[in-house]
């Protein structure tokens, strides 16, 4: 027979149980592994897409996901180191955005994670998936086609730019696959030579090669120069942007980031569109969506965005059948 004061501390402590056992209950919140070969503050923007990606698919950071951030600040090389560590967390699923280095480290730590990539080479030429309709292994994820647009840029620019027979071009040639670098270099060195134009090729590793850079470009009498897709660069945008006006240099950008904040002209894909989509592929993947069923995408509309502000200060002028074709013309 149990007294009534037991039967109180009985009930009494149970009920002090019960919250206990309920949160232990309560389902873990998936976690997902943000991977980016540079400062996450240089793709803020591109971050905040995602996330609305992940809202379409009903979550929400810090409500019911958790997102880990591991960024190499530029340094490619302790991208492996960081992406282990995201496997010992054991997410849900990583998410390697900008250069092909960061989603090749992602793969090489792990076959059973699911991950999602959103870079700009070719996923089949650097060896990302095998099959981009139905992916075979544990990758998916969206290609901007980067540097496949690249003698279009050129083109553009030639457009605007009609004297000078020397062209540069602005890239960190380490963060792609050395095959499709090789590739997409002399496939931009034909496309000025049909052009009437030579082209001159720079490759930069640090803060200090995009000084030196310029100063050899201003040397060699360059004409124009196209800047490359490298998140390396798009990290270091507002150094470009600056010395490409010191030395009075029209520059073609690879996305429209550039052109706000003083760049000439740019000419890419909606990479804001591509970032939420990730987002959503991510989240697919955290409901029991398999890799094989997430195709591999691709865009499919480009934009065009010119500073007329930046055209009359370096003493231009668009010729109305670009002017024509532009998406956004900042005044």
């Amino acid at each position: 027979m149990i007294k009534r004061r037991d039967f109180i501390t009985f009930f009494g402590g149970a009920a002090a149980a019960w919250p206990l056992a309920a949160r232990a209950e309560q389902p873990k919140m998936p976690v997902i592994g943000l991977l980016n070969g540079v400062s996450f503050e240089a793709y803020a923007k591109r971050i905040d897409a995602f996330r609305q990606g992940l809202r379409e698919v009903e979550f929400i950071e810090g409500r019911n996901v958790a997102i880990e951030y591991r960024s190499a600040d530029g340094h490619p090389d302790r991208l492996a180191a960081l992406a282990a560590d995201l496997v010992r967390r054991q997410v849900g699923v990583i998410v390697a955005i900008g250069a092909e280095v960061s989603p090749r480290a992602a793969k090489a730590a792990t076959a059973s994670i699911p991950i999602v990539f959103a870079t700009g080479g070719d996923a089949l030429v650097n060896g990302l998936v095998a099959n981009l309709s139905r992916p075979t292994e544990n990758v998916t994820g969206i290609t901007f086609l980067n540097s496949s647009l690249e003698p279009k840029r050129l083109q553009l620019l030639c457009e605007v730019v009609r004297q000078g027979p020397n062209l540069a071009f602005l890239n960190r040639f380490k963060e792609g696959d050395p095959k499709e670098n090789e590739i997409r270099l002399a496939d931009l060195k034909v496309a000025a030579r049909s052009l009437g134009r030579e082209l001159v090729a720079f490759d930069v590793d640090t803060e200090q090669d995009i000084d030196s850079a310029f100063a050899a470009m201003v040397q060699q009498r360059i004409a124009a120069l196209v800047v490359s897709g490298s998140a390396f660069l798009n990290s270091r945008r507002d150094q470009v942007i600056a010395l490409a006006a010191h030395h009075t240099i029209p520059t073609m950008y690879s996305n429209r980031e550039y052109v706000p904040a003083g760049g000439l002209m740019s000419y890419g894909v909606e990479l804001y569109a591509l970032y939420r989509q990730a987002g959503v592929y991510a989240g697919r993947i955290l409901k029991g969506a398999q890799v094989a069923d997430l195709p591999v995408l691709q865009p499919t509309k480009f934009e065009l965005v010119i500073n007329l502000k930046t055209v009359k200060t370096l003493g231009l002028e668009i010729p109305p059948g670009v002017l024509a074709i532009a998406d956004e013309v900042i005044e």
